[in-house]
């Protein structure tokens, strides 16, 4: 057999990963959900752990979005009229209205000319940055930037490249700055927020370098941000780390499936920009679009956030995380500032990461763990996610459980 050969390294790169403390072992498998009770959010049911019921503090669906009963109805209701799949990429015949409405809606939510969906955010990543990267191209990049930045800009192969340490903004002028008269056009590539740590890029101060150098530039200074983790969690209104910061990127990229609670990435720019992408990124072109039903959900979720009930479900996620903040603080662990709900507690070391994830889910806790290579060493952490549907009980229970380490 043609892997027989290979299968033992194979074997010995997993065994190394799990001697680092660093494999992700096997997957939880959630097998049910327990209903809200006794001033306590829902709890989750694994399998292999039936008798026990799980405090999820480790979902993206920051605004609770994915048990919504409209949300829910609107997917079904879509389902039930155009069936479960587009059936084909979307130049052939797999656009349907509910992609064109969901797109337009997506723009003027964002203040926009045009929009473009994809399968992923991590597949619009992909597909979108290395068509602006050329031969003449320098990319800039944060270090802590996620890892689809990563590996779209090992995609592009990008000959001239830089990072600057994370939110180093004296190092992004100095890379601008040296490497004029060499290159004709620049991306500067960021996080809106970092996923690890749930801080923020300052758009404004970034945006206003990338001006002061435009200039220099042929082809301009193009700054793009992926606000995977903002849009739908962060600002007064949910839209993102533009709206904390008051400052619009070039290029905006999204996701679907984070605090919208259903499933895709998208893209906001002007015109120009949606046409030409509709017509080079690979991962539009030749990969199925989400569904019909997907997108319809997506705008109710949308529309939801858009409204009262959006700003009192973001209020409400604001408060609770102040109060896990505030509470880890109180207990002396170290954390970083902020009101984005991801709350990270830095560790700063593998085993203790390890050994505290462990505890908490041995009182029914689910978080997860960072540890060197997901983050730098010596960054270790567990990013605890807070939701808008979680309770003041449930934050003060994951605050008595640490309390107990």
């Amino acid at each position: 057999m043609s892997l027989e050969k290979i299968q033992p390294q194979l074997t010995k790169y997993i065994e190394q990963l799990k001697s680092q403390g660093i494999s992700k072992g096997e997957e939880k498998i959630v097998i049910g959900k327990q209903v809200a009770k006794d001033g306590f959010s829902e709890r989750y049911f694994l399998q292999g752990y039936q008798e026990r019921a799980f405090l999820r503090m480790n979902s993206n669906s920051y605004l609770g979005f994915t048990d919504h009963v409209k949300i829910i109805q609107a997917e079904a209701n879509a389902a039930e009229q155009f069936g479960t799949g587009p059936g084909a990429v979307r130049f052939i015949s797999g656009t349907y209205k509910n992609h064109i409405e969901l797109e337009k809606r997506l723009a003027e939510f964002h203040q926009r000319e045009a929009c473009m969906i994809m399968s992923s955010a991590y597949a619009t990543v992909m597909g979108v940055l290395p068509q602006f990267i050329n031969e003449n191209t320098l990319v800039i990049s944060d270090a802590l930037n996620h890892n689809c930045i990563i590996n779209a800009i090992r995609l592009s192969g990008a000959g001239n490249k830089a990072i600057y340490p994370h939110l180093d903004l004296q190092e992004l002028n100095k890379i601008l700055e040296s490497n004029i008269g060499k290159v004709k056009r620049v991306c500067v590539v960021t996080d809106g927020i970092f996923s690890m740590r749930g801080d923020h890029a300052p758009l404004h101060e970034i945006k206003s370098i990338c001006l002061e150098y435009e200039e220099h530039y042929e082809e301009g200074v193009i700054l793009m941000a992926d606000d995977s983790h903002g849009v739908g969690a962060f600002g007064k209104t949910g839209r993102g780390t533009e709206e904390f910061t008051n400052t619009q990127a070039d290029i905006l990229i999204a996701t679907l499936g984070k605090a919208f609670g259903v499933n895709g990435g998208y893209i906001v720019s002007n015109k120009t920009v949606i046409e030409y992408l509709k017509e080079t990124a690979p991962q539009y072109i030749y990969s199925n679009p989400i569904t019909p039903a997907e997108a319809a959900a997506t705008l109710q979720a949308v529309n939801i956030l858009d409204s009262s009930e959006g700003e009192k479900l973001l209020s409400n996620l604001r408060k609770l995380a102040a109060k896990l903040r505030s509470g880890l603080v109180k207990l002396g662990f170290e954390t970083i500032e902020g009101e984005h709900p991801v709350v990270p507690i830095l560790i700063r070391d593998t085993n203790k990461t390890s050994a505290l994830v462990e505890h908490l889910f041995n009182n029914n806790i689910l978080a997860t763990g960072l540890n060197y290579p997901v983050v730098p060493k010596g960054e270790e952490e567990i990013r605890l996610q807070v939701a808008a549907n979680h309770t003041e009980k449930d934050i003060m229970y994951c605050l008595s459980v640490l309390e107990a380490f």
